[in-house]
């Protein structure tokens, strides 16, 4: 007698798209329009394909499967969510803080010219409150790294800064 294999308890994955296919889709289509239901559709049953050998006996394949398509639809919500809306031009708005384009442009224009690591450590300090320790975790340094990017920050702003405006020693 040959060895059982783990997914002899299922039916063929064909008969389960015929069967529970029109759920699934009425599913997607009541959670996104046409188009992106029948890509969550073609989604859920590639996904449903790799996790259906592992599927246990007795399963209720039809919850199952509605519950992928919920979990397809909700990253096609969130891949929307994150898709810039192109605009003809940008709206102007009035800052009401002291930030970049705000005022001192120059003093800004030398903050963005540092190391990206000198410019967070002293954006996240300075701007934002945050203690050396978090800025630390924020930049996978340490708190004494952050500290040391900090300091070398504030001495190349007082060295570029003095050298050419002149202004502060």
């Amino acid at each position: 007698m040959p060895p059982r294999r783990p997914d002899a308890h299922l039916p063929p994955f064909e008969r389960v798209v015929a069967d529970h296919g029109p759920t699934v889709l009425r599913v997607c289509r009541a959670m996104l329009s046409a188009a992106d239901a029948d890509d969550a559709w073609s989604e859920t049953f590639l996904a449903a394909l790799r996790a259906y050998p592992d599927l246990k006996p007795g399963a209720n394949i039809e919850a199952w499967l509605v519950t992928i398509a919920h979990r397809k639809a909700i990253d096609v919500h969130r891949v929307h969510g994150r898709t810039p809306v192109p605009t003809e031009t940008l709206p102007e708005r009035a800052s009401t803080t002291d930030l970049p384009g705000t005022g001192d442009d120059e003093l800004w224009g030398e903050v963005a010219a540092l190391p990206f690591t000198q410019r967070a450590a002293l954006v996240y300090h300075y701007l934002g409150g945050m203690p050396y320790a978090e800025i630390g975790e924020l930049l996978g340094n340490t708190a004494e790294a952050a500290r040391r990017a900090a300091s070398d920050g504030r001495a190349a702003l007082r060295r570029r800064y003095s050298t050419e405006t002149g202004s502060v020693k």
